[in-house]
């Protein structure tokens, strides 16, 4: 083999591990960071007498969807529309199919009825709003951002006002009440850890995927957004761990709710997102739509107002199905 062959085949190998050690100090930092988050959100919901659940839809929500507003605003302004659709879509599709199904295999969430009086139909709002707005003319327009945003703002005032705990805490009795710097420490830290792990683990993903010459939009919806999504995923799976399950269920609604209200409101507001590839509309937003509507009659199914193994392999298969179908 020439020599100029063995240099550009090192360099492809140097490359390569780059992305590989991109991807494992990601999936550290995620790890990390989730448990730091997990301890502030806590302490925020001792502190302010705050239900559990209302902490996981505001604080650690914004915290884990930080990764997904940053890439859909970076991708937006840099010209590449569809990672910013397909990043938000996918994470969606990826919160439900595949973090809440990996969080109830690992043990069953008792969920009350203000999970399916308020939490659940305002994502199902968002998503429906989201799929009117960019449905019909394929672009998400400044005024529906600023819509967006003005309907996420009343659901926020309303859930620190009136929600009530929405999940049984079956351990308050490991509650910590933290000294308030050590909370705020914990929250910075914590999505800042998120963040940066994420940064790593999409740029190493990315550059593998490039490798294979898929589109922008495949990309987006099945490594990008796994990536965006694994904030939830180390902060959901700590939560469990930890028996703090009310965390665990509100930070994927809440999630779910800011991907769609927050992260393509605020980044319509910022640029107009135009969609590209025409299979997003065809196809990724209903699988979007379907398994947000699956949630609840999985709730009520088999045993009511409980999420268990037997929801968790239906959701898993579901998502395992959709990757495959796009991939395919």
């Amino acid at each position: 083999m020439p020599p100029t062959s063995n240099l550009l085949l090192y360099l492809h190998k140097i490359y390569h591990l780059g992305n590989l050690l991109f991807i494992v100090l990601g999936l550290i930092l995620l790890i990390v960071g989730g448990n730091w988050l997990l301890k502030a959100a806590v302490a925020l919901s001792l502190r302010l007498a705050i239900p559990k659940i209302v902490i996981g839809m505001t604080v650690v929500s914004f915290a884990t969807s930080a990764p997904e507003l940053i890439v859909s605003i970076n991708a937006a302004l840099e010209g590449f529309p569809d990672i910013a659709l397909g990043n938000v879509v996918g994470s969606n599709i990826a919160n439900l199919g595949l973090v809440l199904a990996i969080t109830v295999l690992m043990g069953n969430i008792d969920v009350r009825k203000n999970f399916y009086t308020t939490d659940w139909p305002v994502m199902m709002v968002a998503s429906l709003l989201f799929v009117g707005f960019i449905y019909f003319d394929g672009v998400l327009q400044q005024y529906e951002g600023v819509i967006m945003v003005v309907f996420l703002f009343l659901f926020l005032v309303y859930l620190l006002r009136f929600q009530k705990t929405a999940v049984v805490d079956e351990m308050p009795e490991d509650d910590e009440l933290l000294p308030l710097y050590q909370t705020v420490l914990y929250l910075g830290i914590g999505g800042t850890a998120l963040w940066g792990g994420s940064e790593l683990l999409i740029d190493g993903a990315t550059g593998m995927a490039e490798a294979f010459g898929v589109s922008d939009r495949v990309i987006a919806i099945t490594v990008v957004s796994v990536g965006t999504s694994i904030p939830e995923m180390a902060a959901s799976i700590i939560a469990v761990l930890k028996k703090e399950k009310a965390i665990s269920l509100g930070n994927l609604i809440g999630s779910n709710i800011f991907n769609l209200l927050a992260v393509l409101g605020i980044t319509s507001i910022i640029t107009p997102i135009k969609v590209v590839d025409e299979e997003l509309l065809s196809s990724d937003v209903f699988w979007m739509l379907g398994i947000s509507f699956l949630i609840l009659p999985l709730v009520f199914f088999p045993k009511g107002l409980r999420l268990g193994w037997r929801d968790g392999i239906i959701l898993l298969a579901f998502y395992t199905t959709f990757v495959y179908l796009t991939l395919a």
